[in-house]
């Protein structure tokens, strides 16, 4: 038996590393199952070059917990090692990195995620094992060997009578550690990270139920057999050619990565391509909602079939974060930081090609089918608004498939939306002027009063709406949005022709005299307008700029600095040529003209929602009263 000293010179390196390491330190089995997979798929590539001269056969990869020996084991079926291969790869090689890996992350964060960036994978056990021992065949007739190590830098060597080729380590899980020998955590861990490992793993057996045989009688029992529990699907839907797979192969492989997820995907894109780098995966449009914060982490990266991280920021572009479904890139490097991820060149490219392929996926279902798109653009919208103010080359493409819809559930692209309404929302200054409202039910006034003058009202409804709008302007030049109350019809789209006032400017001053002194603590800002005398005599508007400032900053970015805090800004616009206008003028009574006033305003208010509380109680006894 040989002993020896593992190449390091910090003597206290395993204490130190294994407690800076602890935060993270699940991911040993992940280390462990991707070197087992590696040396199996090592050995498919030498059998079929021919340099090993052995049957391949079906290897698999096997866990399995001792509890009361409080050891778990990990087998593979693999190249194996050699002594002088294990003395390479893990006294040299697999500790090589420790000390540059001190220096660089002793002062740095925990949690950048660094094992495997130095070759410490099988390391990584030391985090839960007191003792960790190698027990390996090599695939060649050198003598099986048997190699531990208790966490100091010394370390056994000695023959082993280990019979088949293959790799299989011991952890002797430390009294910290107990959690590794329980059979859900194993399982859970398995489930997290090597769900689509491409070698079969075993973790322990499950009882399957066998078809009756026909001569048996109702009452019999079915046989059961114990089989192999794979806790794995090698072949995931993403690994195949999309020629090869229909729909409900798809929709199967979601409910696969999404168990609790009920409904299913709108629809997928199969991303595959192998230049300028590797990428393949499937990515899911869910049913969303307008909710941006609850949406993202549910992409899932891998790296060769095993599970990274579901915390894709900078891989994939911010606003596909809300998709689902898996991305696997060899190209991507398995633990480093986010800074390191953003500032690589070939994620940059990957991020790009990603945004494209979602592009032209829309693209092609919004020509193939514009009416299945069309009944599914409300659970998609939120996506495409936030890529088109996001990444300017999606914003260039959305150009042909993003809709606009109208409250009366009409879809118009962008261009059939400035060709439907340039006759008639153009403007005294050769500007076109889009209304739209934000909800159907409040706005329900102006929305009425916009169509009877044939107007077209989008109905724009998610929360980022104002930011795209104001990017929609910046592009479009005479081009403007306005919500339907932000002022009265005829000053949002302002044609030549202004209508001529019933009232002499002696008899506007003392109407806005009267009117301001009964709304001084009410916050309104009276205009007095000549409009047509069909028109409501009271209408409260929002002005569009305050309000879309405020609206924006708070679902972040633009606007003026603590707009988001604003008191609401309201104008009363009083249409003087109305009837009961001039019958508040021509009133006697004080007492009369300020019931009516208040009854006006009161009925404005009503109309945008803003009657509330105790004030709507006095509104309704004061109604009931001038109705008796």
């Amino acid at each position: 038996m040989a002993t020896g000293k593992i190449n390091v010179s910090v003597e206290n390196i395993f204490p130190l590393i294994k407690k800076f390491l602890y935060s993270d330190h699940e991911i040993f089995l992940r280390e462990l199952i991707s070197n087992a997979t590696d040396a199996t798929l090592k050995l498919k590539h030498l059998s079929s070059i021919g340099e090993a001269k052995l049957e391949y056969g079906n290897p698999m990869i096997e866990v399995k917990i001792d509890k009361e020996g409080k050891k778990l084991h990990i087998i593979d079926q693999g190249i194996g090692m050699s002594e002088e291969e294990i003395k390479k790869y893990i006294n040299d090689i697999a500790f090589s990195g420790a000390e540059e890996f001190l220096d660089k992350y002793k002062d740095g964060d925990k949690d950048s995620g660094i094992i495997g960036h130095f070759g410490l994978g099988f390391y990584s056990s030391f985090m839960v094992a007191d003792k960790v021992e190698i027990i390996s065949k090599s695939y060649t007739d050198q003598p099986a060997v048997h190699w531990s190590c208790d966490g100091s830098p010394k370390f056994n060597l000695k023959k082993s009578n280990k019979k088949e080729r293959g790799t299989e380590i011991i952890l002797s899980i430390a009294d910290d550690s107990t959690e590794f020998l329980e059979e859900n955590r194993i399982s859970e861990l398995l489930s997290k990270y090597n769900k689509f490992m491409p070698i079969p793993i075993k973790f322990g057996t499950k009882t399957e139920t066998l078809p009756k045989p026909e001569d048996a009688k109702e009452d019999d029992p079915a046989p059961t057999q114990e089989v192999d529990n794979i806790v794995n699907n090698p072949n995931p839907a993403w690994t195949k050619k999309p020629a090869d797979l229909k729909d409900t192969d798809y929709n199967n492989f979601y409910r696969e990565l999404y168990p609790m997820q009920f409904e299913e995907p709108l629809f997928h894109i199969h991303l595959n391509v192998d230049y300028p780098f590797n990428l393949t995966g499937i990515l899911y449009f869910p049913k969303l909602t307008n909710d941006l914060s609850i949406q993202k982490d549910r992409i899932q990266l891998y790296q060769n079939q095993v599970f990274v991280t579901d915390n894709v920021e900078g891989i994939v572009p911010e606003f596909l974060t809300m998709l689902r479904g898996v991305i696997d890139s060899p190209d991507i490097p398995l633990n480093v930081s986010r800074s390191y991820l953003q500032a690589d060149g070939a994620v940059k490219k990957i991020s790009s090609y990603i945004t494209r392929k979602v592009a032209d996926k829309l693209t092609a279902l919004f020509k193939n089918n514009r009416d299945d798109f069309e009944k599914k653009w409300n659970d998609i919208k939120i996506v495409i608004e936030y890529g088109m103010l996001s990444e300017e080359k999606f914003f260039e493409k959305a150009d042909k498939f993003a809709l606009y819809p109208t409250v009366d559930g009409t879809y118009f692209t962008f261009e059939e939306l400035k060709e439907k309404i340039k006759a008639l929302q153009t403007d005294k200054d050769e500007k076109l002027v889009v209304l739209y409202a934000s909800d159907k039910e409040s706005q329900h006034s102006y929305i009425e009063a916009a169509k009877a003058k044939g107007f077209e009202v989008l109905l724009l409804d998610s929360p980022i709406v104002p930011h795209l709008m104001q990017k929609l302007e910046t592009s479009n030049e005479k081009l403007s949005f306005a919500r339907v109350d932000s002022d009265h019809l005829d000053n949002l789209i302002k044609k030549e022709d202004t209508q001529i006032s019933k009232l002499s400017d002696e008899e506007k001053e003392k109407l806005k005299a009267n009117i301001e002194e009964v709304t001084a603590d009410k916050g309104y800002t009276v205009q007095l307008e000549a409009m047509d005398s069909e028109a409501s005599p009271f209408i409260i508007t929002e002005p569009e700029f305050m309000r879309r400032m405020k609206e924006m900053q708070q679902t972040g970015g633009g606007g003026m600095f603590g707009m988001g805090n604003m008191p609401e800004m309201y104008n009363l616009i009083v249409n003087i040529n109305h009837p009961l206008v001039s019958e508040i003028l021509g009133t006697k009574t004080a007492k009369k003209r300020d019931r009516l006033i208040n009854q006006s305003l009161d009925l404005a208010r009503l109309s945008k929602g803003l009657l509330k509380g105790e004030e709507l109680t006095k509104f309704i006894s004061r109604s009931y009263e001038m109705i008796k």
